[in-house]
Formats: C-alpha cells, structure tokens, sequence
C-alpha cells in the first residue's frame, strides 16, 4: 500500500490546508486519459515529454536537460539508454518504449532537432531547455485536462507512476532500486510509501 497523503493546516491560519508529503503516482488509466489527449490535441512535445517521463522515470533536473543524443543511437531511438543523474551522479537504465519512441521521433522531426540539440528546448531565449516551472505547469495543464487537481501531484507522480507499477507486479524491491537510482533500498521504500518487516532481506 502506498502512503497516504496528510492534510495539515497551520495553527490560527485562515488559509485552506494544503497536502504535504509524497506526490502519488498517476493510475494506469490516468496515463492513457492524458496520452489520448495529448495525441488528439496533437501536442507532440508535450506527447514526448509526458511518455519519456513515465518510461524514463527520471528526476525533473534529469528529463529536462536531455540532448537528443542521450535518446539517439545511429540517428534511430533507442529502445534502452542509461542517463547519469545529476543530483547522485550514478547511472540509471531505462526502457523507451514503442509508443514513447514514435512520440519523440515525431517531435524531433517536427523542430528539426538535430544530435547535441536539447531534447526539450525552452521558448525562452534565456534558459536552453524547459525549466522545472515550465515542466511543472505542463503538467498542471495535462492533469486539469482530464479532471484531477494538479495540487494533489507533482513532477515525481510522473517519475514514481511506472516504478509503483513494477513493484505492483513484481514485489521486486531491488529491481525498482535500480530502476530510480537509488543508493540505499531503504530509500526506494521510502519513496514507494511501501511497508516492510524487514528491506534488507528483500530480494
């Protein structure tokens, strides 16, 4: 079971209460709502970013500084890459599947993007690609489109969703530590909201 989100509210504060704590993960159902959408509003950087974002499950910092080169082997999309995260600096494998591989080809195509270009360039002359706010409010839009409040999730819903997925099939604790780059599997229990008698005799 994952954790519950808490509402806590400020002592003789008239503002409304806020949820606090870990972002939940979107539903399966959820992903394909906002990918249809996406497809039919014919949205192809939003389509990529939104469909790298579920296969890479990577960090904000990391998914927006992608190059085109990161995603690339031999001018095709790759169907696995690994990306070193900025924040650790250790390494993370992931799957782009083949749905996700048409939305990026489509998008790279679309803006002429060519291999040391970032992925997902800013419209902003001052920042080279899109910024947390930018990825943040994207993804507000994309969740008020299909009727659910934006204030209850954030960037790591995307990021947790298809790990919370493979934990759900598999129980593989360790699998999904690999698969989010943690050091420790105490953190991806944390970050899963998961309960365990005892992690380190998980295998």
């Amino acid at each position: 079971m994952f954790s519950i989100n808490r509402l806590r509210q400020r002592p003789n504060s008239s503002r409304p209460r806020k949820l606090v704590g870990q972002k939940p993960p979107l539903k399966l159902k959820e992903v394909w709502a906002i990918r249809i959408r996406l497809q039919l509003a014919g949205r192809l950087r939003d389509l990529a970013l939104f469909n790298l974002a579920i296969d890479s499950k990577l960090c904000g910092c990391d998914l927006e500084a992608l190059r085109v080169h990161d995603i690339c082997h031999s001018s095709r999309i790759a169907s696995r890459t690994s990306i070193r995260q900025q924040k650790t600096g250790r390494p993370v494998q992931f799957e782009i599947t083949e749905q996700t591989r048409v939305s990026l080809a489509s998008w790279i195509h679309h803006r002429r993007l060519t291999s040391g270009d970032f992925l997902f360039p800013s419209r902003i002359q001052s920042s080279p690609h899109i910024s947390r706010r930018q990825y943040a409010r994207l993804l507000s839009s994309w969740l008020s489109d299909i009727g659910l409040d934006p204030s209850i999730y954030g960037t790591h819903s995307l990021r947790r969703t298809k790990a919370s997925m493979i934990y759900r099939r598999t129980k593989n604790l360790r699998a999904v530590q690999l698969l989010l780059g943690h050091a420790k599997i105490e953190s991806t229990i944390r970050y899963l909201g998961v309960e365990v008698d005892d992690p380190l005799e998980i295998g």
